[in-house]
């Protein structure tokens, strides 16, 4: 977890680099649309329509409500990744900025494509979110793991990683309890924002923006031993 310090665009916050041991987990492959926001809390606030396109203009503790929503209807657990599952997933095995390489492009993702990272060209910036699943999947065959909407995390903001969890949780003591972690980068936003290992530093849990949605987790049964 974590970037190394040759990495192009990288800040201190994502380090030190370390092991992590995450257990297994379900995560959804889409981060969550309008069209299921509006079936569980009978509403819409994002700024951008469409069923298909990302809930945004939502807060961590709206994110929250609507995990404790789902749970009750269905029965399952659903929550928000931690931020170790968060990279865990979106790295997909790899090691690399992006999960498919060295850099990206506005055809593979949805950022500000008015600006570069490593040798890519500039490419076009769409100024709003766009539908799910239109760009390339990880090999996870999770989709938009870069860009479109940044995606709340569960775990309060730290500075870095020193004395962060190595199991998988989510880290909830210490660092400021008043803000959370955010990972993915969006639409708005340059693509070094949008490596796998940046880190969003500046959002209270109340924080309403049409640049930020989340994605659920969850996980399989127990076996009974």
């Amino acid at each position: 977890m974590g970037s190394p310090e040759t990495e192009a665009g990288r800040r201190s916050r994502e380090g030190p680099q370390h092991s992590v041991d995450v257990p297994e987990f379900f995560m959804g492959k889409y981060v969550v649309t309008q069209a299921q926001w509006q079936a569980v809390m009978g509403n819409n606030p994002s700024r951008f329509k469409g069923a298909s396109r990302p809930v945004e203009k939502v807060s961590w503790n709206d994110a929250t409500a609507f995990c404790q929503k789902l749970s009750q209807i269905t029965g399952k657990k659903y929550s928000l990744p931690s931020e170790s599952q968060w990279e865990y997933a979106c790295r997909a095995g790899t090691t690399t900025p992006f999960y498919f390489g060295e850099t990206i492009t506005p055809e593979l993702v949805n950022y500000d494509g008015s600006y570069t990272y490593a040798d890519a060209p500039k490419g076009i910036y769409r100024k709003e979110t766009t539908d799910v699943g239109i760009f390339p999947p990880n090999a996870f065959g999770l989709y938009d793991m870069h860009g479109n909407v940044w995606e709340w995390c569960q775990d309060v903001w730290h500075d870095d990683y020193n004395g962060a969890p190595t199991d998988g949780s989510a880290w909830e003591t210490g660092g400021n309890s008043s803000r959370r972690v955010c990972r993915g980068g969006s639409w708005y936003f340059n693509p070094r924002w949008c490596r796998s290992a940046d880190r969003y530093i500046y959002l209270s849990v109340e924080a309403v923006l049409n640049y930020i949605g989340f994605r659920l987790v969850s996980f399989p049964p127990r076996t009974p031993e």
